[in-house]
């Protein structure tokens, strides 16, 4: 069978798309995979094949990071605030429009179509337009419900969320015509997650049910259409391994710090201060230091003998040699600090970390503050507090119940082969009766006359929005409904 996966973001968001995308190669199937310029290398380095689309992911997430900045530390420069915005949402629009181009393309002759949340619509229309099924990645609950962020009332919460979905619906409400016109499609009606619902997709929540208690038992009519695998990652080796796990090996058991794959909000000027700010906290607190550095330069930074200072680190070789992990809140940062068992602190600095910080403090596996308000002394507070055997004790208690990283991988991959399968029967099922009414209604049809669609997608269409056959097939039925 042929997948077509597709991925947008930092390489953090990528590896999951990646790491499904190599089973499936594995077990024999044809995989292309889309993703930002400058991540395509990394794609290809674990033997998949990949197609670039948008701009680089740095040029786009520095543009994100000046906008979310600006909200954040001086939402009253509406004129800044403004053009940050719309630096952003041209790159944005920009990435869409390639991407659809390019899946235009790429999901001719596909059995099913694998996406992360971002850009989840374009994907949709053009899997509603061949008529294959699609599957989309969550890394955290993005569609309603009432237990993302405790303390908030349910009710509350899923109104709150709905109301996001509408006001994204609303913002790309242009976009999405626009493609869909470009299709064939007709003019869709109701947000996004009800249109997925409606057409059957899969949602693949992407995190352990765990990390979020009573999610499961509310979506519970939905457990078939939103499965639960874990976080999916490769674990891959690094170059520094041997030199990181001979540093540890060395002394104590040391903190690790580290920020993401791209350029962040710093909570200081400079990378300089940065070392320096880590280094003085962890000798107030008598620790080590590991520090990845793969978020920001560090070539010529100096600093002291107990700070080690490496461009990337293995997550699932170093971290559980940690005494406690300090990070960003990415959804596969998080989720490796919890699998290795040691406690978290999470210094978030985009919208969507400051929820996993939540539960992490919720679950009592750690706390949280935004990097940008971080300073020495409260880096030493927040330090203290975790590093106590009551947290150690939890955290290796709860890495007990989550899920193995193999075991994520192959069960997301076993359901969209699962899925993908019974689709490609329903198709063959719908070509067969097809040739059965074209050979007995209409003779000339039947002989091969050139108005008939002859492509392999013109056969079994099922839906009454989609088109008979892709352009350019040359039939006289292309982009007949």
């Amino acid at each position: 069978m042929k997948f077509v996966l597709t991925s947008w973001g930092s390489r953090g968001d990528v590896e999951p798309c990646a790491a499904v995308g190599r089973e499936l190669l594995r077990r024999g199937h044809e995989v292309h995979v889309a993703v930002p310029p400058d991540l395509v290398a990394f794609v290809e380095s674990v033997g998949l094949t990949a197609v670039a689309y948008g701009a680089d992911m740095h040029t786009t997430m520095e543009a994100l990071r000046n906008f979310w900045a600006c909200l954040f530390r001086s939402p009253w420069r509406v004129r800044t605030l403004l053009t940050r915005f719309l630096a952003a949402w041209t790159l944005i629009t920009r990435c869409r429009r390639e991407l659809s181009a390019t899946l235009t393309s790429l999901a001719d002759g596909a059995d099913l179509m694998f996406t992360g949340l971002p850009f989840e619509q374009p994907n949709a229309n053009i899997a509603e337009y061949y008529d294959i099924p699609l599957a989309t990645l969550h890394w955290l609950p993005a569609r309603a419900n009432g237990h993302l962020l405790p303390g908030v009332p349910a009710p509350l919460l899923r109104s709150a969320m709905t109301m996001v979905w509408s006001l994204v619906g609303l913002l790309m409400m242009r976009l999405d015509r626009r493609q869909r016109r470009e299709l064939g499609l007709p003019k869709a009606s109701g947000p996004s997650p009800r249109r997925s619902a409606e057409r059957g997709s899969l949602e693949i929540q992407a995190y352990d049910e765990v990390c979020f208690p009573g999610l499961a038992a509310e979506w519970v009519q939905w457990k078939a259409q939103r499965p639960f695998v874990g976080s999916l990652t490769m674990e891959l080796p690094t170059d520094t391994d041997d030199e990181v796990a001979s540093w540890i090996a060395a002394g104590t058991p040391p903190i690790y710090f580290g920020f993401g794959s791209m350029p962040q909000c710093s909570a200081v000027d400079s990378a300089a201060e940065t070392v320096a700010m880590i280094a003085a906290a962890c000798t107030q607190l008598g620790d080590r230091a590991l520090i990845c550095s793969s978020w920001g330069d560090f070539d010529n930074v100096p600093h002291p003998d107990h700070v080690k200072v490496v461009r990337t680190v293995n997550f699932a070789a170093a971290f559980p040699a940690c005494r406690a992990v300090v990070h960003h809140g990415g959804a596969g940062t998080t989720a490796a600090g919890l699998r290795a068992g040691v406690p978290t602190l999470i210094l978030w600095t985009l919208p969507d970390q400051p929820i996993h910080g939540a539960q992490v403090k919720r679950l009592g596996l750690g706390t949280m503050r935004r990097l940008s308000a971080a300073t020495q002394q409260s880096l030493v507070d927040d330090l203290r507090s975790i590093l106590t055997p009551e947290y150690a004790r939890r955290a290796r208690e709860f890495a007990g119940r989550m899920s193995k990283p193999a075991d994520s991988v192959t069960n997301a991959a076993d359901l969209l082969e699962s899925l993908a399968s019974a689709r490609s029967i329903t198709r063959v099922t719908g070509r067969r009766r097809s040739r059965v009414r074209a050979a007995t209604t209409s003779p000339a049809r039947a002989r091969g006359d050139p108005g008939r669609c002859q492509c392999r997608s013109g056969w079994g269409r099922r839906s009454a929005s989609a088109r008979w056959c892709p352009p350019g097939c040359g039939s006289a039925w292309a982009g007949r409904r």
